[in-house]
């Protein structure tokens, strides 16, 4: 056995006897408590309908995109489509990348510089912890949603500073007290970026209004969530944009999206304009479950009003436990576990839908009120 298989091994058992090893399910049939499709959209046949209405109507479009944006793979589509995303989103210009993590690796990597500061919230995403980590730019975390913390942080910054936030947590589901944030951030002379990944279709377009677009340096918005599709666009000034194309590495060496893709992305545009029913049925899944769930339960649910729900679990073990209990009873309901997020907040993650019925939701519910009460 070669050194590299041995340390492969070697820290695979690690993770086994951690209780944190990964392994690729498939689609179990369970109820689905645990997807990102919000509003349905990967599986609406209208959307499809949509699409393939779409695809009929570009018969010259290719299979694939044949090469990076820079090269072959360019196209007066994919352009009018960032301009049209713009747009909605109140937006001057925007720059389409092929997942939301590839946006975020390309934003953090390229525009911090050495002896710049990046100031993140503790609960970001591990794409934005990336591309923060490539940059060359001196690094801080603030408490969750702390506005002292983030003062803090702030008065230690040195050349351009750069704080990032997500306007609905993906772990914890909550918002943060945005406004207060850019107060502060101005107050610093320090540039607001915003992943809106998890707010887009709740929110409609997610939280950054027509207010607050000119305060934000740059929002990044994913289409593999509510909009049950794949790939992001990073949302700013024609600057910004401009500088993307010549620095974000993510962008510049990978191949582009295929046609395929970029015409669901903006049939799902279509979709979400006039989605009122689908976010109202949303909406009232979430009342539903935080009506139905008990607040008093020995473990404690994070304060949510998005479509992520999380009972904390306090283990590993624990949140196994219960997440497979659940699975048992017909609920897909997954466990995230330490290191994903902090030692002590392992949780279980409950994800709602549009889709979701009455009778799902209180099942949900009654079983985990049955299981906190019991301990």
């Amino acid at each position: 056995m070669g050194s590299s298989e041995r340390f492969i091994r070697t820290k695979l058992e690690d993770r086994r006897t951690a209780g944190i090893y990964r392994t690729l399910k498939t689609e179990t049939g369970l109820v689905d408590f645990c997807s990102n499709d919000y509003l349905g959209f990967a599986r609406s046949a209208l959307l499809k309908s949509k699409i393939d209405e779409e695809l009929k109507g570009e018969t010259s479009a290719l299979n694939g995109a044949t090469g990076s944006r820079l090269l072959s793979g360019n196209s007066v589509y994919i352009q009018n489509l960032e301009k049209k995303i713009a747009g909605i989103h109140n937006c001057a210009a925007g720059l389409i990348f092929n997942s939301g993590y590839d946006a975020n690796l390309g934003l953090f990597s390229s525009l911090p510089q050495r002896g710049d500061t990046i100031i993140t919230d503790e609960l970001i995403h591990a794409s934005i912890i990336d591309g923060a980590r490539l940059s060359y730019a001196n690094r801080f975390i603030f408490k969750h949603n702390d506005l002292n913390s983030l003062e803090e942080k702030l008065k230690h910054a040195k050349g351009n500073i750069y704080v990032a936030i997500e306007s609905v947590y993906s772990m914890d589901g909550d918002t943060p007290p945005i406004v207060d944030i850019l107060d502060l951030t101005e107050k610093y002379n320090a540039n607001l970026i915003v992943d809106e990944a998890h707010a887009v279709g709740l929110y409609k377009f997610g939280l950054i209004d027509e207010v607050l677009k000119d305060r934000v340096v740059a929002r990044i918005v994913t289409f593999g969530k509510a909009l049950g599709g794949h790939g992001a666009i990073i949302l700013g000034s024609n600057l910004l944009i401009d500088y993307l194309v010549n620095f974000a590495r993510s962008f510049i060496y990978t191949t582009a999206l295929p046609f395929h893709q970029l015409a669901a992305i903006k049939m799902a545009y279509e979709l979400l304009n006039s989605s009122s029913d689908e976010i109202a049925a949303l909406k009232n899944n979430i009342h539903l479950f935080k009506q139905k769930i008990n607040q008093g339960a020995i473990y404690k649910l994070i304060a949510s009003d998005s479509a992520i729900q999380c009972l904390i679990l306090n283990s590993n073990d624990k949140a196994k436990e219960v997440a497979a209990y659940l699975q048992s009873c017909g609920l897909d309901v997954r466990p995230i576990l330490s290191p994903t997020v902090p030692l002590g907040s392992e949780r279980i993650r409950i994800c709602l839908h549009a889709f979701n019925t009455e009778n799902e939701i209180i099942l949900l519910t009654d079983t985990l009120n049955k299981l906190t009460n019991a301990g």
